[in-house]
């Protein structure tokens, strides 16, 4: 990407450059964008010094870089490969961090790496994160009840109300809330570990050392032990064939018993929490997706919705328990989703 230069309406971006020059005394040869973000912060690569560097603006009063901080901390005396913090701006919301470089996994798997290799690895960090991440995971906060039928309520606020035009009934938002309690359930009974919560293929970077580089950790938290595999295998932004995702999974399990985790009692009762966290997850991410454009006028993430609704249908049609949210889903969305997506992707 090229460099860019601070304008009058972007103070931020001057302020960075300000430190950058001015506290860190770095004079960077430029900055040009590193990262598309789904929150208000945003990342530059500065090079200086003969060395690439990552700068994170985290506008205060939007965002808080103590979990960023903390986080990275934690993963990275896991042996995790993290970006590093070099020099922290709290007041003023700015980071220096190493760079991992510019290829994430969804890059290099467009272009033909070997995905059973990246996954692997992918895999193997995700299994060190769990494991000795365990006593980490005691001092984040818990995905409880609460918190992820609010992830849930999103859909019904954003995606159904704002992206389709529709008015929840009170009959629907009864049938909503079932459904987020019987997901709710599935989560919390399964063995509450160490979540990234993004662990996908646009936060995992291919390194020339350690494989993968992980990124956008800040919100960590205690939940679901696939949680983490739902991002990574039923990942948003690519899809793999169901057989292939099994396969994958049934692998992550047999290592997971085999470092001392619980998973389970066996192949079954995992994929069945994996797959309803799965709903959980793609029925919050709808609503989010919608949410990033009506609200923050992020449009990129529209083209996206149709590959996160697929996931549910496929789902829901694999479990009696939700065969209303599936006749919902293909009497009333399904209908209304294609001209839904042409107003947005139009305006």
């Amino acid at each position: 990407m090229p460099p860019v230069t601070a304008s009058p309406a972007d103070a931020r971006l001057a302020l960075l450059e300000q430190w950058l020059r001015t506290d860190l005394a770095l004079a960077p040869e430029g900055l040009a964008p590193a990262s598309a973000d789904a929150s208000f912060r945003r990342y530059f690569r500065v090079h200086a010094r003969g060395q690439s560097f990552i700068a994170m603006d985290a506008p205060p009063g939007r965002e808080d870089l103590s979990p960023f901080i903390a986080v990275a901390a934690a993963l990275g005396r896991m042996g995790v490969n993290v970006p590093t913090v070099l020099e922290s701006d709290r007041a003023r919301g700015f980071l220096l961090l190493t760079d991992l470089g510019s290829t994430h996994y969804l890059a290099a798997l467009r272009q033909g790496a070997n995905p059973d290799r990246l996954y692997a690895d992918a895999t193997e960090t995700l299994l060190r994160i769990q494991v000795a991440g365990a006593a980490a995971a005691e001092a984040l906060p818990l995905y409880d009840a609460k918190f992820l039928d609010r992830e849930v309520q999103v859909f019904p606020e954003w995606f159904l109300k704002r992206h389709l035009g529709l008015e929840p009934d009170a009959a629907l938002l009864e049938l909503i809330a079932s459904v987020s309690a019987l997901l709710a359930a599935s989560s919390l009974e399964q063995p509450q570990v160490f979540v990234h919560r993004d662990y996908h293929s646009r936060n995992l970077m291919v390194t020339r050392e350690r494989n993968p580089g992980v990124i956008d950790f800040q919100d960590a938290m205690r939940g679901a032990i696939t949680y983490d595999l739902v991002s990574l295998f039923k990942d948003c932004y690519i899809v793999w064939p169901r057989p292939r995702v099994l396969e994958w999974l049934r692998r992550y399990r047999a290592r997971a018993l085999a470092a001392g985790l619980k998973a389970g009692a066996h192949d079954a009762e995992f994929i069945r929490w994996f797959d309803l966290m799965g709903v959980q997850r793609h029925l919050k991410v709808l609503g989010v997706f919608a949410r990033l454009w009506y609200r923050d006028g992020k449009a990129g993430y529209l083209a996206d919705l149709p590959t996160v609704l697929d996931y549910v249908l496929e789902t829901v049609a694999d479990y009696p328990e939700l065969d209303a949210l599936g006749e919902f889903l293909h009497a009333v969305v399904v209908p209304g989703f294609t001209a839904a997506q042409a107003r947005g992707l139009g305006a």
